[in-house]
This record gives structure tokens, sequence and C-alpha cells, in this order.
């Protein structure tokens, strides 16, 4: 009896350990029907044994369609080949196989798996028994990271400067053209590379940097302007783009700083200056020339009476008179020789060469000047020049020989095109203030005006309307103005007659008003 009980209660056991074990297997089997993942289990010559559900969602097979297909018929060729001769790509240890590779799914197009394998062996012979796969879809993951190396490519190709700092301004990767720009090693990344942000920019762009980009840039997340880099030959003016990286992941801190090389431009830009500069030299001595008439006036009117006053005085040192009989014509010489120095001063300064500085300057002496050198010419022709100019207008920035002569190559313009109408006797000089930061002179006449086929041809540098002209003088006051932050334009015909030219200038920032104290 003894041995009866303990028969049945080994059978018992067997029983419920048969029963845990098909407990155990049907756990396992939802679990691998339930995860994303392709679990599968394949014969040594890889053959499907087993499929997990997710080969539905993942390649479009049913599982049980996929029993018995060969899995490397199913492999991309190039990936299959790979996986052939044990290529460097496919990592093994102890077992365990892991490989990113190319599988067709039912509907022909490939999906990026990657897979950890492991191999079950016959403890006894060694022999293979069966290969367990679990494949997981990384696609997305491929295609990231293929377009991060195609960005990283293009960076590292493109001739831009391409720098990215951590928080402690430390230079952890720089593109191949910053590397020749600074002679530094040729190592994309921080080992045994890093270096110093000062090592990359002069003193005073790395102020700038400190002091207005990098507030910016954490205000804001990005920045933008010219800065200058050290060069082997000296600073290299750049144009610069500053950002936070905000990717995940990203240090908050790190930088990248784009900079594009911008000293052709630079040195292009002062060609024109200098060009411009030559030019409207050559229009200012030309206008001399027009205004000769007016120069005579302006020096032969104090030489005559200095002439007369100088005559006075040895007539009453002839006839004996004492010396104090000569304060009086000596004190006029002396009054029309100073008057002879200012107009040849303001002549000298008119026809000089130099560079357009605007600055702070009184409006109505800029006229007055202009009104001056022209006032023979409108005296001759019997033109009145007229002043219309607010007593409160605000200093403008201006360039005051600039501006002169875009004044005096519009007066003389109004007074040609008043000659050619007889009741055109007027010719008038008005500013207003149209804004906080702006003022608009405008020149009018009372000719012919301009014809409408020709109001947009009239700033065109070689267009004239005078047989004589040259046609710069418009084009020149036009990159004067320009060049002086300003415009100058032909205004509408308004039906009057006559043609008005308005400057638009900037003025001169108001000083704030202090607190008045309490």
């Amino acid at each position: 009896m003894g041995e009866l009980r303990q028969l049945r209660a080994r059978v018992a056991e067997l029983e419920a350990r048969n029963v845990a074990l098909e407990a155990d297997k049907t756990h396992y089997r939802w679990l691998a029907d339930s995860t994303t993942d392709l679990i599968s289990r394949h014969a040594r010559d890889g053959t499907f044994l087993y499929a997990s559900q997710a080969a539905r969602d993942l390649l479009g097979y049913e599982p049980e369609a996929l029993i018995g297909v060969c899995a490397y018929d199913l492999f991309h060729p190039a990936d299959l080949s790979d996986l052939l001769n044990k290529s460097p790509r496919v990592y093994y240890h102890d077992g365990f196989y892991q490989q990113t590779y190319r599988f067709r799914a039912r509907d022909g197009h490939y999906v990026w798996f990657e897979t950890t394998s492991r191999t079950r062996r016959d403890p006894a012979t060694g022999e293979l028994i069966d290969i367990l796969c679990v494949s997981r879809d990384v696609s997305r993951r491929i295609h990231v990271e293929a377009h991060r190396e195609r960005l990283a490519r293009v960076v590292e190709s493109t001739t831009d400067y391409v720098l990215f700092v951590d928080g402690h301004e430390c230079i952890f990767y720089s593109n191949e053209a910053a590397r020749r720009l600074l002679s530094r090693p040729s190592r994309r990344f921080r080992e045994d590379s890093a270096a110093p942000l000062d090592q990359a920019y002069t003193p005073d762009a790395l102020a700038v940097l400190r002091e207005v980009v990098l507030p910016a840039v954490t205000r804001y997340g990005s920045w933008s302007g010219e800065l200058e880099m050290r060069g082997p030959h000296g600073a290299v003016p750049v144009l610069s783009v500053v950002m936070a990286h905000s990717a995940p992941g990203a240090e908050p801190d790190h930088l990248s700083l784009l900079n594009r090389d911008i000293g052709l431009r630079k040195a292009a830009e002062a060609h024109q200056r200098r060009h411009q500069e030559q030019i409207a030299h050559a229009n200012r001595l030309a206008t001399t020339g027009e205004l000769a008439s007016n120069i005579a006036h302006e020096l032969n009117q104090p030489l005559g009476t200095i002439a007369n006053y100088a005559s006075g005085a040895l007539l009453k040192l002839d006839a004996g008179q004492p010396a104090e009989a000569l304060r009086l014509p000596l004190e006029r010489i002396q009054e029309q020789v100073t008057r002879l120095g200012e107009r040849l001063r303001h002549i000298r300064g008119f026809v000089r060469k130099g560079q357009t500085r605007p600055r702070p300057v009184a409006l109505r002496e800029v006229v007055d000047a202009a009104c001056r050198l022209c006032e023979w010419q409108y005296q001759q022709a019997g033109v009145a020049l007229e002043h219309e100019l607010q007593g409160a207008l605000p200093r403008v920035l201006v360039d005051p020989v600039a501006l002169e002569q875009v004044l005096v190559n519009l007066l003389l313009n109004a007074l040609e095109a008043s000659r050619r109408r007889p009741d055109a006797d007027q010719v008038t000089i008005d500013a207003r203030r149209t804004g906080p930061r702006e003022v608009v002179l405008t020149v009018s006449d009372h000719g012919p005006g301009v014809p409408a086929a020709a109001r947009e041809l009239v700033f065109a540098p070689f267009h004239s309307g005078r047989p004589e002209g040259l046609g710069m003088g418009l084009a020149i006051s036009l990159s004067l103005m320009e060049a002086m932050g300003g415009d100058l334009r032909l205004l509408p015909d308004d039906g009057a007659g006559g043609a008005t030219f308005a400057a638009t200038l900037l003025a001169d920032a108001p000083s704030p008003t202090p607190p008045s104290p309490a």
C-alpha cells in the first residue's frame, strides 16, 4: 500500500509539473505574440520554424505563411553577403549575433531590421539545433542617422567656418574650413583637440560675443551680425550666425557658430565707396565750373571793397590826418579779409575729396551755404530763390558737404528748368519734420516739369534733360543721400506745373530729458 501511495503522489507531481509547463509555454507564447518585435526560430539553413504575430505588422506576412520560408531569401543581397562573409558589420560573441540589415516585406519594400540571434547546439555533439532571433524595426533610426550623416558631410565640406562651443567657451568641433583658417589639427571632435574660443576670434569680437551675442542667444535663441575671426594673415571679417543647441539630448549651453567670410564683399564695398567718392568729387568739380561766375563774384566783391578802403586809407595818410583816422578803413579791410577767407574755405571744402561722414548738423546752415553758391546764377537769371524752413527743425545726420552738393545739383536743375519757361520766376526750398526721426527737404520750381515718359529714368546715370548735361547730377545725388541713410525722389505731378524733388533726411535723436529732482 505504501508503494502505491508513493506512485500516485509521483504521478500527481508529474501532472502538476506538466500543467505548469503548459502554463509557462502559454505565457511565453503570449509574450512573444504581444511584443512589437519579431520573434522567430529558424533551422540551420535559415528556414522559419516559428514567427510571432509581429510579422503581420512589420512585414505584412501572416506568421503561418513564413513557416518553411528561408529567411536568407528575403535579405537584401548586399546585407546577405555581409552575413555570409562574416563582415565586421556583423557582431558576434559567444553564440550571439547582432546585425543591422534590410529585410524584404510582402509588398516588396525593404524594412531595416536590427536582429539579435542566439544559436542553440547539442551539448554532446555541438551540432546546430536551431537559431532564435529577436528582430526590431529600426528604419526610422537608420533614416535619421543617414540624414544626420548627410548634414554632417555638408557641414564638413562647406567653405563657411563652423564651430561648436560648450558652456565653458571651449570649441569641441570645427569643420575643415575652420581648421584650415585656425591652423588646427584635422580632428572633428573634442578628443585631444579642444581649444578656447579666444583662439578663433579677435579680442574685440570676443568682447562683442560675451557682452552682446551670448545674452541675446540666451534670450532669443539666435543672433546674427558681423564679427572678426583670427586668420593666418590677420583679422578675417565674417557674417556670423550664433544658435543655441535645441535638439533632444543637447546640452542647453552648447552653441553653434556659423561664420561666412565677407572679406571680398567688404573689399568690393570699400572699392565701390572709393569709386562713388571719386565720381562725387568729379561732379563737384564740374559743378564748381558751372558756378565759376558766382565764385568770381564772391571773390571780386570783397577784393573791390578792400581796394576802396585801402585807397581811402592812403588818401588820409597823404592828407596828413592822424593815425586814429585810419581805424575805420582798416577795420573794414579786416572784415572783408575775414569774409574772403570764409568764402575761400567754403569753396575749398566744397571741392575737396573725402569720405561721406554723417554727423549732426543744423539744416539751415547747409541750405544757406548751398544758396550762397548758387546766388549769383539766380541773380543773373532773374529767378528768386526762396526759403521756407521751419524754425524748430531738429539737427539732421548728414555729411554737410555731400548734402550741399545734392542741394546745389537740385538748385541748378531747378534754375535751368525755370529758364525754359518765361513765367517761372521762383524756386522754393522747404523743410518739414515728418516723423520723430525724419525731416523732408524739398526743392520746387515752376518750370515745364518732367515728362511722364522720363520720370522713371530721371535718376538713371547719363540721362539728362539738357543737351549739354552729363546726366550724372541726380544719379550722384541719389547715391549720396542713400550713403547718408536717406533717400531722394521726384514727387508726383500735382497738376500745378514744375517739378518737386524731396530729400528724406534722418533727424538726430534727441537727448533724453533727465528726470526732475523730487
